[in-house]
């Protein structure tokens, strides 16, 4: 596992920050549970394995992982001020989540 940067860290976060206010801790910990035994991405890995992570939440939620990929990118672009997430908000229609967080780790 490589080390993670500080834009990585601050997705991590974001992701946590919605499982956890939509869900609770203990729920939230159960997702994590069922996407690391069922697609072997551990929560410190989710940034390595994106898509696999991002299978095991819609797998896990069916059609609501949706709407907490949205409150995810929504939290990571109020960490990128309005500017960013006015650029980032142009693209949300024509890319899936794990592409719009990899532009988000790409940008500057």
């Amino acid at each position: 596992m490589s080390p993670i940067n500080p834009q990585q860290e601050r997705i991590l976060k974001a992701i946590d920050k919605a499982l956890t206010q939509i869900f609770g801790k203990e729920a939230a910990h159960i997702i994590y549970n069922y996407i690391e035994e069922n697609h072997e991405v551990r929560k410190e890995e989710i940034i390595e394995k994106l898509e696999n992570f991002t299978r095991g939440l819609e797998e896990f939620l069916s059609t609501g992982a949706y709407a907490i990929e949205k409150k995810i990118l929504e939290d990571i672009y109020s960490n990128y001020g309005l500017i960013r997430r006015l650029k980032f908000e142009r693209f949300s229609g024509q890319q899936d989540f794990v592409n719009q967080v990899k532009l988000l780790m790409t940008s500057r």
